[in-house]
């Protein structure tokens, strides 16, 4: 038998595919949720170490070039004081006074550039000092942070080696699942589950309202619904709405279905009870501005 096209199949048989896709991602959600921050925290760490590592490779650099001006200066006061010495035996053999004065000239030059050269060691030296401390505090702080990431892989590694194969699986699943659906319905759907604060782009009727932002939906719509003669969504949220007795019927021919159905629905709910507070507040309000306005009339 001839497998039957994505663009071939009934409204009723997308929507289940896709209904059945909503949970297999939602469960593959949870999976992930599992790790919480960790591959975050990692990320962090490893960005910290390199920056803090390359921060240690430009202070020992740093303390190089100290250290080799230091030297280098050490070599010029030993010359200069060389050059002293020969001036002072020369001004014993001065035959003038212009003789004497070019002599004593050199000298106060050469001692002058002692001075400076031992300045600039002392300048060196406190420089050096304040590099290694520097040092020393960065070479503290990438150890705590290498051992803190290692702490991190190491949980990230445990919960990665419980969920990896179940995760594998159920990506499989969704893979199998997206042939199913037509290329447009399955964009349009993906658009809508990435702007969904839960992450569910398909939801049902509930007590009337959608089950993704509990907007009243008419009941003319609601009818459309439960037709499954055409894809209906959310005039309010965008989310495509299927009718409850449709995630019955699949909740009850795949166990591994309902138990997905089951965690979605602790997934779904949490974050929509405060927007159902919300719009029950606001309907309240408006009833009693019309009570009020009654009262005065």
């Amino acid at each position: 038998m001839a497998k039957k096209d994505s663009t071939d199949l009934s409204v009723e048989e997308k929507l289940k595919a896709l209904y059945q896709l909503q949970t297999t991602l939602s469960a593959i959600d949870e999976k992930r949720a599992l790790r919480g921050e960790l591959p975050l925290e990692v990320q962090d760490l490893e960005d910290e170490i390199e920056g803090l590592t390359t921060r240690i490779e430009k202070i020992k650099n740093e303390i190089r070039d100290f250290k080799s001006a230091v030297s280098q200066k050490k070599a010029e006061i030993a010359e200069a004081q060389a050059s002293v010495e020969r001036y002072n035996k020369q001004l014993e053999d001065v035959k003038n006074n212009r003789e004497y004065d070019t002599l004593t000239k050199e000298i106060e030059f050469q001692t002058l550039e002692i001075e400076l050269c031992n300045k600039k060691i002392k300048e060196a030296l406190i420089r050096i000092d304040e590099c290694e401390r520097d040092l020393s505090a960065n070479e503290t702080v990438i150890k705590d942070r290498e051992s803190d990431l290692a702490q991190k892989k190491s949980e990230l590694d445990e919960i990665m080696l419980e969920t990896k194969e179940e995760e594998e699986k159920l990506k499989d699943k969704a893979k199998t699942l997206e042939t199913k659906i037509e290329p447009r319905l399955l964009g349009s759907f993906k658009r809508i589950r990435k702007n969904a604060r839960n992450g569910l782009g398909i939801v049902y009727v509930q007590r009337d309202a959608c089950g993704g932002c509990f907007n009243k939906i008419p009941p003319q719509r609601q009818l459309d619904v439960k037709m499954h003669k055409k894809v209906i969504v959310c005039e309010y949220c965008g989310r495509i709405i299927v009718d409850p007795e449709l995630k019955l019927k699949l909740s009850e021919r795949n166990t591994e279905v309902r138990e997905v159905v089951q965690r979605c629905e602790v997934v779904e709910l949490a974050p929509l009870d405060a927007e159902l507070e919300n719009y029950v507040a606001f309907r309240l309000a408006k009833v009693k501005i019309k009570v009020m306005l009654l009262m005065f009339r």
